[in-house]
């Protein structure tokens, strides 16, 4: 039994807004879904996407706190002029520049139009095939830990673990990594994005939440009442959800 990562969850004031920015800079589409924004691959919509995370944009009535989010995406590039290109594109659709103590670094960090940070990064050959998102990025105390338990909960390989970095991604080879990054600042506040897993056709997701409850998951409540899908956490408190088919 095994979860594979489908989307990347963003909670957001105006969903509708928040979604058609991604799907610009991306070069995807938008997908209304009832009260939430789905953005995918332009072509119609594909649910789950066999390659891609997909983004779904949830309205919520809290702002983005002022604390830097510990859940971030990368974005690939090809060239340094691609680069370029994409970052003068994205602050013309609403994109702003960001200062998490960064410093002198060849990519650049912006937040989309509700604050959310995410990176352009320079080119880099690792991520030459993983489509616009070259990364779902995720702050942590210890990446070792995280990637033995996301590599347990999840049908994706592990790629590289060190003390201070760890790497995984689709055993297809295909789409982005989840990385892991040590990161000093502990975790204040709900993560404003969060990875949704959905179990295989044939799996039984209560079967599969008990098993994540065994490798380290607990059990989160944020008011969601009776609904298909389950909230959890990982091992350092990062928000997850389970979904139904």
């Amino acid at each position: 039994m095994a979860l594979r990562p489908v989307m990347v969850n963003v909670k957001a004031l105006d969903a509708a807004e928040v979604g058609r920015f991604w799907a610009q800079a991306l070069d995807w589409s938008a997908y209304g879904a009832g009260e939430t924004t789905y953005v995918g691959p332009a072509g119609g919509l594909v649910w789950p996407d066999p390659v891609v995370l997909g983004i779904d944009v949830v309205p919520v009535p809290e702002p983005k706190s002022a604390s830097k989010n510990r859940v971030h995406l990368d974005l690939a590039t090809t060239s340094a002029a691609h680069q370029d290109e994409l970052i003068a594109r994205l602050k013309t659709l609403g994109a702003t520049p960001a200062d998490v103590g960064q410093g002198d670094v060849p990519w650049t960090v912006l937040a989309d139009p509700e604050g959310n940070e995410f990176c352009v990064l320079e080119p880099r050959e690792i991520y030459r095939d993983t489509g616009p998102v070259a990364a779902v990025v995720v702050d942590c105390a210890d990446p070792r830990a995280m990637a033995r338990f996301w590599g347990e909960a999840t049908d994706w390989t592990v790629h590289e673990v060190a003390d201070d970095h760890a790497s995984l991604r689709s055993a297809k080879g295909t789409g982005p990594y989840l990385e892991f990054l040590r990161t000093p600042d502990p975790k204040t506040v709900p993560d404003r994005l969060h990875l949704d897993l959905l179990p295989y056709p044939g799996d039984d997701k209560a079967a599969e939440v008990a098993r994540l409850r065994t490798l380290g998951a607990a059990d989160l409540d944020v008011g969601q009442g009776d609904v298909p899908w389950t909230c959890l956490t990982d091992p350092e408190g990062h928000e997850f959800c389970v979904l139904a088919h």
